[in-house]
């Protein structure tokens, strides 16, 4: 990462990304490079499954990104032994398709191309297929019920243009396409032949040469609702000659339908018709015939797999695993993965004496809060299967059987599948929490003893306290001694407080290797282990350690209503403690915090809390439209009564800050004013608080504040483009000291540290509306300072990225302000987005 400033040499790691999968068919694709793409709102994340780490994100999409495909895919790695560049197809809801580099050599990722011939609706499909080891051919369907073909042929060196040529558009009417497959037609190569299916039921097939124009050969009809997957095999082999090609289909009518395109003329159909006679079970029923130039193709039905007990979104060959010598042509195995609504994943393969196929592998998601998969996706080797679902949560599984299938879940990437509002680190700095919209509280850490397997820094989602019923928009971490404890803010008029259970403590000490600043003798305390959904996913009950299990479901049944699945019949939660990162299943429901208090208010939704560093004081704001609702309430920790209304803001109050001595609150608002109390608490335990200063900082809405670490300055972020720098003197008054030269968007964030207390000098971090992330070095003279007569200065230090930084607006930055050893010139940053992200950056100084 680039710095302006030679002197100051910065230094800026990607330590940890976490987020979801966008939750749409189509949207994951795993490569021949064996990274797998997603859609993480409008970035493109790449994620490496033998790490489980989120490698980068590519910035370029302005809206949701859609669907991503790999060229080459796993299908077709047989032709990449000799590529030193991979390339990746990404579309997004505004229609827009982004063609991307990855230079095998030095891993870096470049911005090739964006489609010129956009969509005018958002992208459905996209896939592509080799034709040669630097050639290859994709198509693209999108709900404007139009089809794109084109090609693209790579650079012979590295670093060269890719040459990228339209070769047909096609419009298929008022019902859109929504799955794509394309495939060389066996025996007559020059051909191509593409599958589309969509609204009508129908599956379309159009033939065309690689140059040539495209033109509708025959439909093939059975399925009786929308086609949500299409795939070809690669030729089938018979007598070491390719004459014919499956192609399967799946629907929301739950069915999976094996398609045979034999070449007329070959010795295939004469075989298949004596194989008729023979076995009639595994006879197929003659379809139309597909004509290709001088060639054609007898179209059937294989075979139909019944199975599934929802629509089946996805259905995939699997790869070829043994790469051949010639590097040219490559045996198809028999089996199909398939990924569906009803929360499975199933490998079918034919029985080997009957031809019938069968479902030989299983695996799912048992979660209560689970709702199905949205697809399912082959590694190169066929020894694992990942899928993706509602929850925008992947999950790996591994065939580590030797002689016998073994398949065991792995460990994924995972984070919010929505904007992730707000961030706070814990008090010793083990780990990082973060609320979202998509109505989660999540823990992420370092987790030590893997980090030795899978890289230095190896951070996991290891907890997700709070799943709740509607979007959470703020949280802080009670700072002091005692339990874990935080408080939430979301969409209702209660913030709530939450307390670690006994289960994350053991777990914690696990990820951190007994590091963790809560020991032992006072874990003893904590009578709590773990916690229960409530019915309406609002409260969250506790599960207290003596309480017997069997006692917990005996009462549960005698609640129940005879077995009926009603709204109360949620299970119950089994708390464990985890010795490895644990994965979707386990942190979906077993890993909850018990709700402990409920702070009464509040007249509007949640917007902002702040905790004060000595773990006495929490701060809380709404979303107000007058000066009665904008007041800031005041929480004493422990007792949680309310200590005080402070009025001043006419709008929402959009940030709440305590000065690092606690004896200023700082608040900034959508009335484009900050004010600074001084807080002041009396020998009988309440609490004195004054408006000292009230002031029109900026012209547009304040968005962010942060407070010098080692004094009475701060600095406000505003939607016009500037950061200012303020002083309070004497605890009095407000003056301005420093103005920051205008950004290029909205400063949304800010976060400062200190480095050096007797300079009075640190560092700003300043995040934007556009994603971008700025690194600003503050050195402020305080005029009482005779020695230091040098007026105060800032001076950009360090741009991130663009690769690291988040692709939308920054919500939220913080500092890990934990007590580093006196050496160490090494600092981490949390950051979090609308683009559903959450990053840990490590600064070197």
């Amino acid at each position: 990462m680039s710095s302006n400033d030679t002197a100051n040499e910065v230094d800026v790691n990607r330590v940890f990304i976490g987020a979801g999968c966008n939750r749409i068919v189509n949207n994951v694709s795993w490569g021949a490079s064996g990274l797998v793409s997603f859609g993480a709102q409008n970035a493109v994340a790449i994620f490496c499954p033998k790490t489980a780490q989120i490698l980068t994100t590519l910035p370029g999409h302005k809206a949701s990104v859609n669907c991503t495909h790999w060229l080459p895919s796993t299908k077709f790695a047989f032709k990449a032994k000799h590529l030193e560049s991979h390339y990746l197809l990404s579309g997004d809801t505004d229609g827009v398709i982004i063609l991307w580099e990855l230079s095998l050599v030095d891993k870096k990722w470049r911005h090739v191309l964006q489609l010129p011939q956009s969509h005018k609706k958002g992208v459905t499909c996209i896939t592509g297929i080799m034709v040669s080891q630097s050639e290859a051919v994709f198509a693209s369907t999108s709900s404007d019920g139009a089809v794109h073909i084109g090609e693209v042929v790579f650079p012979s060196i590295p670093g060269g243009d890719c040459k990228l040529s339209c070769l047909e558009s096609l419009f298929v009417g008022s019902k859109a396409m929504v799955a794509l497959s394309l495939a060389e037609l066996p025996g007559n190569t020059d051909h191509l032949v593409l599958a589309m299916g969509g609204l009508d039921n129908k599956i379309h097939l159009y033939c065309g040469q690689r140059t040539g124009k495209f033109v509708r050969a025959c439909e093939l009809k059975g399925h009786t609702d929308w086609i949500r997957s299409l795939d070809f095999s690669l030729p089938v082999c018979t007598s070491g000659e390719a004459i014919s090609i499956l192609l399967v289909s799946s629907s929301q009518d739950k069915v999976i339908r094996i398609w045979k395109m034999a070449l007329r003329g070959s010795s295939a159909n004469t075989q298949s018709t004596c194989r008729k006679e023979v076995i009639s079970l595994a006879s197929y029923i003659e379809g139309p015939v597909l004509v290709a130039g001088s060639s054609s193709y007898q179209v059937s039905v294989e075979s139909l797999l019944i199975g599934h007990e929802d629509w089946v979104y996805s259905v995939q060959w699997e790869p070829p695993s043994t790469a051949p010598s010639d590097g040219v042509s490559c045996q198809q195995p028999s089996s199909i993965l398939s990924a569906s609504m009803d929360k499975t994943m199933m490998i079918w393969q034919p029985e080997k004496t009957t031809g019938i196929w069968m479902n030989v592998v299983t695996v799912g998601e048992l979660s209560h809060s689970a709702l199905g998969f949205y697809g399912g996706h082959w590694s190169p080797d066929g020894r694992s299967i990942l899928a993706h679902g509602y929850g925008g949560a992947f999950h790996l599984w591994r065939n580590v059987g030797v002689d016998i299938d073994n398949w065991q879940p792995q460990k994924v990437p995972s984070g919010h599948f929505a904007a992730v509002m707000d961030i706070s680190w814990s008090r010793s700095s083990d780990y990082l929490l973060s609320v979202s919209h998509d109505q989660t509280t999540r823990v992420f850490a370092s987790w030590k003893n893997v980090a030795s397997l899978m890289g230095e820094n190896s951070w996991h989602e290891v907890a997700r306290p709070q799943v709740h019923g509607h979007d959470i928009n703020c949280v802080t971490i009670i700072q002091g001694k005692g339990n874990h404890r935080f408080v939430s803010g979301a969409d209702e008029k209660v913030a709530r407080v939450f307390e670690a259970p006994l289960s994350f403590l053991k777990t914690l000490n696990h990820a951190t290797f007994q590091e963790s600043s809560f020991h032992e003798d006072l874990q003893a305390d904590v009578q709590i282990l773990g916690a229960n959904m409530s019915a309406l996913g609002l409260s969250q009950k506790p599960i207290y350690v003596n309480a017997s299990y069997a006692a917990t479901r005996e009462t549960a049944d005698r609640h129940g209503n005879d077995g009926l699945d009603t709204l109360e019949s949620v299970p119950d939660a089994v708390p464990a403690v985890f010795t490895e990162p644990p994965i979707e299943d386990q942190l979906a429901w077993h890993t909850l915090w018990p709700e402990s208090h409920k702070l009464y208010g509040h007249g509007n939704e949640l917007f902002s809390l702040c905790c004060d560093h000595e773990g006495k004081l929490v701060a809380s704001s709404c979303k107000a439209q007058s000066t009665a609702v904008a007041e800031i309430w005041l929480w004493e920790v422990g007792s949680w009564k309310a200590m005080g209304r402070l009025q001043s803001h006419s709008l929402t109050v959009t940030q709440i800050s305590f000065s690092h001595d606690d004896n200023l609150l700082l608040s900034v608002s959508r009335d484009r004013q900050f004010s600074v109390f001084a807080i002041q608490r009396t020998g009988t335990g309440e609490i004195d608080y004054q408006l000292i200063a009230r002031q029109e900082a900026h012209k547009r809405i304040i968005w962010s504040c942060s407070w010098n670490p080692f004094g009475h300055e701060f600095a406000t972020g505003s939607r016009d483009k500037t950061v200012k720098i303020w002083a309070v003197e004497n605890k009095s008054s407000v003056k301005q000291i420093l103005a920051l030269p205008p950004f290029n968007s909205s400063v949304t964030a800010l976060s400062w540290v200190g480095l050096d207390r007797q300079k009075n000098h640190g560092f700003l971090a300043v995040g934007m509306e556009s994603g971008v992330i700025e690194l600003w070095s503050i050195s402020v003279n305080r005029t009482n300072d005779v020695s230091t007569p040098a007026p105060s200065t800032a001076n950009i230090i360090i741009r991130f990225d663009p690769f690291a930084c988040h692709v939308a607006a920054v919500n939220r930055m913080a500092w890990k302000t934990h007590e580093k050893p006196k050496n160490s010139r090494t600092m981490q940053l949390a950051s979090c987005g609308a683009d559903n992200t959450v990053r840990v950056f490590q600064v070197n100084v």
